[in-house]
């Protein structure tokens, strides 16, 4: 029976929590990652080896700026500015981890933000988390894919309206 996150009376974090107990993999995709939020879900995966079989790998679809929606929107040179060259693709890397120092930089950190920060540094070294970003065009999705050893239900599915943000899992109201 499907069941609605509304993060009122359903907060997805524990949903996702409590799922991840009893997975071994698991396969996200959302537009946004915010580093506060993923300290949420980084514990349900501190047990995991790190193979390819035992990691969460995570795509993220990153939004475009406004002014380059409007551009592209305005743009005469047609869908040559969808190619992306790897020029490109650093510049975007750059902006992303520009965000990312965003992110950490507002309000005072607390001592759980910098331990979620130094774990989530270690997990991705450890190849527990795995981030790959989606650049070829906007990709807003919000999918959670789990793997588990059952032979009914081998994969669990979560798919709504909640990123990987502090807001989106750990508010009421927000989705």
């Amino acid at each position: 029976m499907p069941r609605i996150f509304d993060n009122i009376s359903e907060p997805l974090s524990q949903a996702l929590v409590a799922t991840l107990q009893s997975c071994q993999r698991a396969d996200f995709c959302v537009g946004y990652f915010n580093l506060r939020g993923w300290r949420l879900l980084q514990p349900s995966i501190e047990g995991w080896s790190g193979e390819e079989n035992n990691c969460c790998r995570l795509l993220i679809g990153m939004q475009r700026a406004p002014q380059d929606e409007l551009r592209q929107l305005f743009s005469l040179l047609g869908n040559d500015d969808d190619l992306v060259d790897a020029q490109r693709v650093v510049r975007l890397k750059r902006q992303i981890v520009e965000e990312f120092r965003r992110q950490l930089m507002l309000g005072a950190p607390t001592n759980q933000d910098e331990q979620g920060l130094r774990d989530l540094a270690r997990q991705l070294r450890e190849g527990k988390v795995v981030v790959k970003l989606f650049l070829r065009h906007p990709l807003h999705a919000k999918l959670y894919l789990m793997h588990r050893e059952d032979y009914n239900t081998p994969t669990l599915s979560f798919l709504g309206s909640s990123n990987l943000t502090l807001s989106d899992l750990s508010y009421p109201g927000r989705s």
